[in-house]
């Protein structure tokens, strides 16, 4: 039975529906010249009928709000990802209207971004904010769920953290859930790594930016550098260390997956990966993230090397594909641990863990799923997600799940309804359950019909970043994990 949203009647939402729906053919019929042919105005109307709503926040961020005619009462408020200034309300124009098919309001915030694309200092406030015009607009939401992807995973994860009472379960996807100083660090260390050994005594600009020329230079010294060594064993030797800080999976889209031990096929699909251009995404990444911090976040003086090579699930493809090219892992090691001489800045350290850091507790419960091979926010950020959760002693709130499959956000509409179903019902039930246990996801993603499903057992090995864990009140060493060399698969 569908829940009845207070403050707005069934009728109510009818008037908003076929406004929107007169607006919208208003606009087309003035902005197009010449005029559309009505069967291209009349197209949108087999897609569910909706109330499309907008507004413009304070600090000028825009939102928007789709309300189905039938309401079933719920909203989800959907945090976007990093490089987007539109408002947005859903990762994929598939699962919005699926879910408006299924009767849920959607609504979401462009945020501010006007200093930065990495808007984590307004993302929170504008979303929340934006809840609060919608429900000036059609009445408070019986439930409010939050979900987010990539950097908008981050927000999903601070809002379940922060926002009770205001939402009452959280989905996240593919999430940045580790932060921004965790981020920054291992990518510095695999560019270092680059920089070090790939390109010896010439300079490379590795933090601090001061322009987007500045990121595009070293973006090409890199890959340039990274692009002659894939010729050389000695090279494809050196691009597997930088992979492995860079925590990046050996498993490239349109390729079959390596088998156990074909150390030359992994570095292979790892090499994919740079070739696609990963390093251009971190350079305008980190850009991006100082211009919001107000200075450069991360550090490599005082790190060793072989210790953060032996905390990694890509240590065993390292040391075989050195042995292969008859290079000396330890000497190259030894170079990289006496070179460290990068330090962060501390206030822009403490402004990334104010504004861009969650885990330190949950308010609400919160599912994460992941792909299992993330080039862009590695699958293993949920473990050092999930180790601060722990630490603050809200980990029964916390339930994470995995599907089979490269790239970063590829899910299906399935994967995400389904999950998305699965943190409704824990609101409901006041419990987990079985309900976001691998199984159960599956066959309820399988069961909508849709495009399918790959949700595994799977456990994710730590994130290789070699830096002390920072949770509430706890410190845990940066030792290299014991027994956990490589990602586990789980039967529960």
């Amino acid at each position: 039975m569908a829940l009845r949203p207070s403050g707005v009647s069934r009728a109510g939402l009818r008037a908003l529906v076929a406004l929107a729906a007169t607006a919208a053919l208003s606009l087309s019929a003035t902005a197009s010249a010449p005029a559309a042919p009505p069967a291209a105005t009349a197209a949108p109307a087999a897609t569910p009928a909706a109330a499309r709503l907008t507004g413009t926040l304070p600090d000028g961020a825009t939102w928007i709000a789709d309300v189905p005619e039938d309401w079933n009462g719920t909203l989800v408020l959907f945090s976007h990802g990093f490089g987007i200034t539109e408002a947005k309300n859903a990762p994929t124009e598939a699962v919005r209207l699926r879910l408006l098919e299924e009767g849920y309001a959607l609504a979401g915030s462009s945020y501010d971004t006007s200093r930065s694309l990495w808007a984590l200092e307004s993302a929170r406030r504008d979303q929340l904010a934006t809840l609060d015009a919608v429900a000036a607009k059609i009445g408070k939401p019986e439930r409010t769920l939050s979900m987010g992807e990539s950097m908008g995973g981050l927000v999903n994860a601070q809002l379940a953290r922060d926002a009770a009472g205001r939402i009452d379960g959280a989905l996240g996807l593919c999430g940045l859930v580790a932060g921004a100083n965790d981020l920054e660090n291992y990518q510095l260390d695999a560019e270092y790594t680059i920089a070090r050994l790939l390109l010896p005594g010439t300079p490379v600009k590795l933090v601090g930016f001061g322009s987007q020329a500045e990121v595009t230079a070293t973006t090409q010294q890199l890959s340039t550098a990274v692009t002659a060594a894939q010729r050389t064993p000695e090279g494809r030797a050196r691009i597997a260390l930088a992979a492995a800080f860079l925590n990046l999976p050996a498993w490239a889209p349109g390729k079959e997956r390596p088998a156990p031990g074909d150390w030359a096929g992994q570095q292979a699909q790892q090499y994919e990966w740079f070739a696609q251009g990963i390093l251009a995404f971190v350079g305008s990444g980190r850009y991006e993230i100082e211009k919001a911090v107000g200075g450069n976040n991360s550090g490599n003086k005082g790190v060793d090397y072989a210790r953060v090579l032996a905390g990694s699930t890509h240590a065993p493809l390292v040391r075989a594909v050195y042995r292969e090219a008859g290079l000396d892992l330890r000497a190259d090691l030894r170079t990289l641990t006496e070179g460290a001489t990068i330090t962060a800045d501390p206030a822009a350290v403490r402004t990334a863990e104010r504004t861009s850091s969650a885990g330190q507790g949950l308010a609400v419960p919160l599912l994460d799923i992941h792909t299992t091979a993330d080039n862009l926010v590695p699958v293993e950020q949920e473990n050092r997600f999930a180790d601060r959760v722990r630490a603050s002693g809200d980990g029964a709130l916390l339930r994470q799940a995995y599907v089979e499959r490269q790239g970063h956000c590829t899910f299906t509409t399935a994967e995400t309804v389904a999950a998305l179903r699965a943190v409704e019902r824990r609101v409901a039930a006041g419990r987990w359950g079985t309900s976001a246990t691998p199984g159960a996801l599956q066959k309820a993603a399988l069961g909508l019909g849709l495009d399918g499903a790959a949700y595994v057992p799977y456990r994710p090995a730590e994130l290789t970043v070699g830096r002390a864990l920072q949770g509430r009140g706890a410190v845990t060493s940066a030792a290299p994990p014991r027994g956990r060399d490589k990602p586990q698969r789980t039967g529960s």
